[in-house]
């Protein structure tokens, strides 16, 4: 059930344990992808992933509204880019989560499409299960996609391919050699383990990381779809895993 196209009495009636929560970011991707790509690839992998496991299973999942502006400072050179403070972002997300747990929808899986969330996520869903009935675990789903397949980059061959399977209209293909022109070959600026540049700017002309011309709309079908089976695989293991806290030692 799409939560923010259902009525108070439909959500009401909704017999679910479960719901996903897309949490992404509005940053910059390049000068080829929009700054929503974040969470415009999150909300898709939640809702098909949503989807599989009704399908499979015959259970129903609550599709929570997509959290668009996560930590993303990094990119703040880049016009457009939007991003709060990490202490923010996990409140914002906690309290978000509660409320959905508020309705009866104690086991929330948090369908994430930013990298940059990924540490503040993993504490607020160990918070959230320590301290309430709760049960909250995160999911990056280009994580759950084979790395060996294509290069994750940022606004790379992983992401464009992604949008331009799901949003053909917002990849602009005329930019795609300019793009990789301006980008970076890696993350970051790199000396004995630590990188040494904070924000992308300091490393990548454009923003652009990895060579977004190696990807393509039946690559980026492939991963949503790896990525939607992975998070109905996960949905299934998270609605019967046993949530009770260990004991005391």
């Amino acid at each position: 059930m799409d939560l923010a196209e259902a009525t108070w009495t439909d959500a009401d009636a909704a017999d679910a344990d479960l719901a996903v929560l897309p949490v992404g970011s509005t940053e910059q991707h390049g000068p080829h992808a929009p700054l929503g790509t974040d969470f415009l690839t999150a909300e898709a992998v939640a809702e098909r992933g949503a989807e599989q496991y009704e399908t499979d299973t015959g259970e129903s999942v609550v599709v929570a509204p997509a959290i668009p502006v996560g930590v993303a400072e990094e990119h703040r050179q880049f016009t457009g880019t939007l991003w709060v403070r990490e202490d923010t972002f996990r409140d914002y997300v906690r309290e978000t989560v509660e409320s959905l747990q508020s309705h009866g929808w104690q086991r929330v899986v948090l369908v994430n499409g930013h990298g940059g969330n990924v540490a503040a996520l993993r504490e607020v869903t160990a918070r959230v299960t320590r301290h309430t009935d709760g049960y909250a675990v995160p999911f990056t789903w280009f994580d759950a996609v084979d790395s060996e397949a294509v290069t994750m980059g940022h606004g790379g061959p992983l992401e464009t391919s992604a949008l331009a399977y799901l949003h053909p209209e917002l990849v602009h293909e005329d930019r795609l050699d300019e793009a990789a022109a301006g980008g970076a070959d890696g993350w970051g600026e790199w000396e004995q383990g630590v990188n040494l540049a904070y924000d992308s700017a300091a490393f990548s002309e454009n923003g652009t990381v990895g060579d977004p011309r190696e990807g393509d709309t039946d690559l980026g079908e492939r991963l949503v779809d790896d990525a939607a089976a992975a998070l109905s695989a996960l949905l299934a293991r998270v609605a019967e895993r046993d949530s009770d806290l260990p004991d005391h030692r």
